[in-house]
């Protein structure tokens, strides 16, 4: 799965007093579509945290080309950039209803145990680390 493709409508209260989507909701949004995206690889994250496994945000990356408004249904382009066995980022690309990007970004993500320690998944899980791999960098 090179792309996973998310589907969100916009709420009258994501938007901000001049009608258009405030930027805080962007970051919501490419958590939604991170997480459904693990789900369809295979690797639900409530599965992970079930084991005892935890994803945090290391960083956060968003770039806003135009506007998106109440009512209108974006669709998120999801796909893993990068994975090393401890970290991974992902990209994220907003489309509007009319095919025009609306927004690029970019987050970076460790695993770590429940308690705050580093996780390797290549020693710890190595058949996620296997599943992880086949999607890191595709095109």
């Amino acid at each position: 799965m090179a792309e996973h493709c998310y589907k969100h409508k916009v709420q009258y209260y994501e938007t901000d007093q001049m009608g258009m989507v405030h930027h805080s909701n962007y970051i919501r949004w490419f958590e939604e579509a991170r997480v459904d995206y693990l789900d369809a690889i295979g690797l639900p994250y409530k599965q992970m945290e079930e084991e005892g496994i935890g994803s945090p945000v290391l960083e956060m990356h968003c770039q806003y080309k135009s506007k998106v408004t109440f009512g209108e249904t974006v669709t998120i382009r999801v796909r893993m950039k990068s994975y090393t066995g401890l970290r991974f980022s992902v990209v994220y690309e907003v489309i509007g209803e009319d095919g025009k990007l609306r927004c690029t970004g970019e987050s970076g993500h460790c695993f770590m145990t429940m308690a705050g320690r580093p996780l390797s998944i290549k020693k710890a899980k190595p058949e996620w680390h296997e599943l992880l791999l086949q999607h890191a960098g595709e095109e």
